[in-house]
């Protein structure tokens, strides 16, 4: 990314933090519970943290309308269309967060990028992955993130790590 887009997303990330610092601070942020808090600045996090990746964000919190769930983050890294499950924690516990993303979780995955991906304009479907990235929002250090091309594949025994 050029450096004028560089500067152009770390000013969109402060401002962005600074909202939701004031939102909190306002009483605004209070009416979720503190682990979907969690969830919603994990996912803004990763989504900043893919477009410094060169990634194109096509859609997030997408659902279906049809399923239950949704896709956290949809987004194209050249040809290949990636569906992102975004795992937020503010520790580093025992486990780490991705292994919240366990066979039932990609199995609703799965079914919702099969609909996604049946909506397409285009004939063939396109290279498709499915990602995980793990967010840590500790507080007083930077946001780490850990990211898993292709953490698994469009059936069970199907992955690509």
């Amino acid at each position: 990314m050029e450096l004028l887009g560089q500067m152009r997303m770390n000013c969109l990330e402060r401002v962005l933090g600074g909202l939701d610092w004031i939102a909190e601070r306002r009483g605004g942020a209070s009416k979720l519970p503190a682990h979907l808090v969690t969830g919603l600045r994990g996912e803004d996090a990763a989504w900043f943290y893919l477009r410094r990746k060169g990634y194109i964000v096509a859609a997030r919190r997408w659902s279906s309308g049809n399923h239950p769930g949704d896709l956290d983050l949809i987004a194209w890294q050249g040809p290949m269309l990636c569906f992102i499950e975004v795992k937020a924690r503010t520790a580093h516990d025992a486990s780490p967060a991705e292994i919240a993303v366990d066979t039932h979780k990609r199995n609703v995955l799965r079914r919702l990028a099969r609909q996604y991906v049946r909506q397409l304009p285009q004939k063939t479907a396109p290279p498709v992955r499915f990602d995980v990235i793990s967010v840590y929002l500790v507080e007083g250090k930077k946001n780490e993130f850990v990211h898993f091309e292709g953490a698994f594949g469009w059936s069970e025994g199907q992955n690509f790590e």
